[in-house]
C-alpha cells in the first residue's frame, strides 16, 4: 500500500512538470511571436564621414616676449630727451632716452683736433725722413702719438654714444617712472622693452610622443583672457633633454600675435598637431561603452546589429572610428542603450539627435555580432 502511495505521488509529479514544460513553452513562443509582429522601433542614424583627423597634445604654459631686456644707463648724468611713454612701439635705432652730452662732445672735439694735429706731425716727418733730416726713432714716436690718439677718439665717440639709449629691436615700452629732467645714475632701470610681433610660449609634451615631434608642427593658443579665441603658432625649438620628474620633454613654440594683445607673463594653454589624417567619423552619442570595450548599433535591412569598434581622436561632437565600421552603413544614434541585435528597427536619418554624450553600460545584447 505504501508503495502504490509512493508510485502515485511520481505519477503526478511527472504529469505537473510535463504541464509547466508546456505552459512555458507556449508563453515564449506567444512573446516570441509578439516580438515578431512587434512595429519595428524608429531610430534615428547617421552614416560614417571620411574627414581630416588631427592627433593633439593638449598642455599649459606661459608666455613671454621673444626678445624682452630692461633698459639701463651705462652712464650717469641728466635727462634731455625722454622717449619712454608707456605702452607705445618703438622702432629699432629709435633713440629712447639722452643725457646731457655736452662735455663728452667737448671732450670729442679737443680729441680729435689733438689727432689731426699728430697726423700733420706724422705726415711732415715721412717727407723729411727720406732726406734724412729726421730720425727714425722721431718717426716711429710721432705714429706712436697719433695711434694713440687715435684710440682715445674712438673711446671718447664711445662715451658720448653712450649717453643715448638706442632701442635694439623693435617693441613695446613697459611702465618707466624716469622724467625729463631727472638725474640718473649709472645702473638706473628705465623701463622695459619687450617685442610683441610674436611671443614664446613654453610647455612640456609627455616623452612618449617624442618620435613625432619635430619644428614647425601647428600649435593653436588659447588664453582665458580672449575667450573663444584662438592663435596660431609653430613649434620652433625642442629641449635636449627629457625631464627625469614628470617624464616630459619642454618645448618651444612663437605664437602670433601680430595685434600686440598678448603679453609677456600671461597663461595659455597650448594644443600641439602631431600629425593628420582621413579617417571616418561617427557622432559620439552613438558609441555604447561597457569597460574597456565599445559597441555600436548598425542598420542592416531593418534589422538592429552590434558592433564592436575600436576608437580613436575625438572630435568636437564626434569620434573617429579606427576599425570595426565601414563607410556607408546605418549608424543608430537614438535609442541603441534599449535595443537588442536581431531587433526590427525604422530608421530615421532626418530624426533630431540628442545632445553629445557617451553611453556607458547599457544596451542588452542577444547574440549579436561583435
Amino acid at each position: 500500500m505504501k508503495q502504490w502511495l509512493i508510485a502515485a505521488m511520481l505519477l503526478v509529479a511527472a504529469l505537473a512538470a510535463s504541464w509547466l514544460v508546456q505552459y512555458y513553452n507556449s508563453n515564449a513562443d506567444a512573446e516570441a511571436a509578439s516580438a515578431r509582429e512587434r512595429a519595428p522601433r524608429s531610430v534615428a542614424v547617421a552614416f560614417p564621414e571620411r574627414t581630416t583627423v588631427s592627433d593633439r597634445v593638449q598642455a599649459v604654459g606661459n608666455l613671454q616676449a621673444e626678445d624682452s631686456i630692461a633698459l639701463t644707463t651705462e652712464l650717469s648724468g641728466r635727462v634731455v630727451q625722454l622717449n619712454l611713454e608707456p605702452g607705445q612701439r618703438v622702432a629699432e635705432g629709435d633713440v629712447l632716452l639722452r643725457l646731457d652730452d655736452r662735455q663728452a662732445r667737448a671732450d670729442l672735439q679737443v680729441i680729435e683736433a689733438r689727432l689731426a694735429d699728430a697726423k700733420r706731425q706724422y705726415d711732415r716727418a715721412r717727407q723729411l725722413v727720406t732726406n734724412n733730416n729726421i730720425a727714425i726713432a722721431q718717426m716711429d714716436e710721432l705714429r706712436t702719438a697719433a695711434d694713440v690718439l687715435q684710440a682715445q677718439r674712438v673711446a671718447a665717440k664711445v662715451n658720448l654714444e653712450n649717453h643715448r639709449i638706442i632701442a635694439p629691436f623693435a617693441g613695446v615700452i613697459g611702465l618707466s617712472d624716469i622724467s625729463l629732467g631727472a638725474y640718473v645714475t649709472a645702473g638706473t632701470r628705465l623701463a622695459t622693452l619687450d617685442s610683441a610681433r610674436r611671443m614664446e610660449l613654453n610647455f612640456s609634451v609627455p616623452e612618449r610622443y617624442l618620435g613625432q615631434l619635430r619644428a614647425g608642427l601647428t600649435v593653436q593658443g588659447e588664453s582665458p583672457a580672449y575667450p573663444g579665441q584662438s592663435f596660431d603658432g609653430e613649434l620652433v625649438a625642442l629641449d635636449s633633454r627629457v625631464s627625469e620628474l614628470n617624464r616630459s620633454l619642454a618645448v618651444r613654440a612663437l605664437i602670433d600675435n601680430a595685434d600686440g594683445r598678448l603679453r609677456p607673463g600671461q597663461f595659455m594653454s597650448a594644443s600641439l598637431t602631431l600629425q593628420q589624417r582621413q579617417s571616418l567619423v561617427i557622432p559620439e552619442q552613438a558609441v555604447i561603452v561597457r569597460g574597456d570595450n565599445s559597441y555600436v548599433f548598425v542598420a542592416e535591412d531593418g534589422i538592429a546589429r552590434r558592433l564592436t569598434v575600436s576608437l580613436g581622436a575625438r572630435l568636437p561632437g564626434k569620434v573617429e572610428v579606427t576599425a570595426g565600421l565601414e563607410e556607408g552603413v546605418e549608424v543608430i544614434v537614438t535609442g541603441q542603450d534599449r535595443l537588442s541585435s536581431g531587433e526590427r528597427v525604422s530608421p530615421n536619418p532626418d530624426a533630431q539627435l540628442p545632445a553629445n554624450r557617451f553611453i556607458s553600460g547599457a544596451g542588452a545584447d542577444n547574440g549579436g555580432e561583435s
